[in-house]
């Protein structure tokens, strides 16, 4: 569930970076926020 769940945020996140929503709000450190906690579970597998 919670997977499900980080998955809509995430795909929201980047839906939300390509239109340019988060550039006109100056939200941009979403995107590094999301990457930060993708990154542990890419040097898991």
């Amino acid at each position: 569930m919670l997977f499900l769940l980080y998955y809509i945020i995430a795909i929201t996140i980047l839906i939300l970076h390509f239109t340019g929503f988060l550039a006109r709000r100056n939200l941009e450190w979403v995107v590094l926020v999301l990457a930060v906690t993708v990154f542990p579970a890419v040097l898991y597998l």
